[in-house]
């Protein structure tokens, strides 16, 4: 299977926060035979790989969950009410295609809008913003009844409807998802490295759960693991459409692997930033420094784990995430491959003590 496969198969899969087994299968089909699986009790999985030396042991983490919506209720005449599960802006919501999965397969809908013919007065010359609490999903039902035939009902998840393109000029795709699908296809090509590959730890590689709705799988299994350092791997937002960033930007598309230095939930741990802006430099690796003032990762719990756990974020920059769909550059993710790949195998006791 070639990399754009890998990223479709990954995209495609509908892993909701709490409903994240699809996106586990596809990970533990890709990776049998080629480390040792275990898991914690919320569902993240955890592939180890053993180097040539029990200690450190570097924790890889990605998360398997995309931001979804939860049906909350099913009105009189068909229509479905939702709970977003993870952040979602009413903006990029509203006119969008979601799927659910019913009885007999998949079935499809959309969040209705409502077209200028049918606003007020008052309202048409200004930008009134549809609270999510009032948005309705349309499947086209005629009642309750006929919903609740197909299988449906309160408590089920729905995800933005699949799709997967390789946009013009081959460099770039677009697809949902993203955040973070491709960090989960990375964290599946370093293991697949690793088994070729020496490397002086153990890898301990977990697909996260619930990431969206509170970091929550990635404390499991931090526990589980018991951490000596953490690599996080994120497909976090770019910020280099027009109007965006206020200065240069700093995850845009092509620029190569993103670090993170600081995000609300985590103060990166300082040596280690600086080791890894060395190997990149030392590796001829474009990347890109970026310090963000909302948002958070995985590492926010890993990182504050046991005793602590000194923890970084690489990420390949998506546009538009937490939408329906995002655009990223092939080209950002084989650097931030190439250098996730370094990194691990150059992380030896040795370089631990140093931090």
């Amino acid at each position: 299977m070639d990399r754009i496969q890998l990223l479709r198969e990954l995209s495609e899969a509908l892993g909701a926060p709490g409903d994240e087994g699809s996106v586990a299968e596809l990970i533990k089909k890709r990776l049998a035979g080629k480390a040792s699986v275990s898991g914690d009790k919320l569902g993240s999985v955890i592939f180890t790989k053993e180097g040539t030396a029990a200690r450190p042991v570097i924790m890889i983490a990605a998360h398997m969950d995309e931001i979804a919506f939860m049906v909350k209720s099913i009105t009189k005449g068909g229509f479905l009410r939702f709970q977003p599960l993870g952040g979602w802006s009413p903006q990029t919501v509203l006119g969008h295609r979601v799927v659910l999965k019913g009885l007999e397969g998949l079935v499809e809908g959309v969040i209705g809008a409502t077209p200028p013919h049918s606003r007020k007065p008052s309202e048409r010359d200004r930008d009134v913003m549809t609270p999510l609490d009032e948005m309705l999903i349309d499947i086209g039902a005629p009642d309750k009844e006929s919903v609740e035939a197909l299988g449906i009902s309160v408590g089920d998840f729905i995800f933005a409807a699949p799709s997967f393109v390789h946009l013009a000029g081959g460099g770039r795709i677009l697809g949902k998802a993203f955040d973070d699908r491709v960090g989960c296809a990375l964290l599946v090509e370093l293991v697949e490295a690793l088994h070729r590959l020496d490397h002086p730890n153990t890898v301990a590689a977990a697909a996260t759960v619930q990431e969206e709705v509170g970091l929550r799988g990635a404390r499991t299994a931090a526990r589980a693991i018991e951490p000596d350092l953490a690599i996080v791997l994120e497909g976090p937002p770019a910020d280099d459409v027009p109007g965006l960033a206020k200065d240069d930007p700093q995850g845009a598309l092509g620029g190569g692997v993103q670090i993170r230095c600081f995000d609300p939930t985590m103060v990166v741990h300082g040596p280690l930033k600086e080791m890894v802006i060395a190997v990149a430099r030392e590796e001829g690796i474009a990347h890109q420094l970026v310090v963000r003032d909302t948002g958070g990762t995985d590492a926010g719990s890993i990182h504050i784990s046991g005793t602590g756990v000194p923890s970084i974020v690489l990420g390949v920059p998506v546009r538009y995430i937490h939408s329906h769909y995002g655009i990223l550059d092939l080209a950002d993710y084989e650097a931030t491959l190439r250098l996730l790949t370094a990194l691990v195998t150059c992380l030896d006791e040795a370089a631990l003590a140093s931090l």
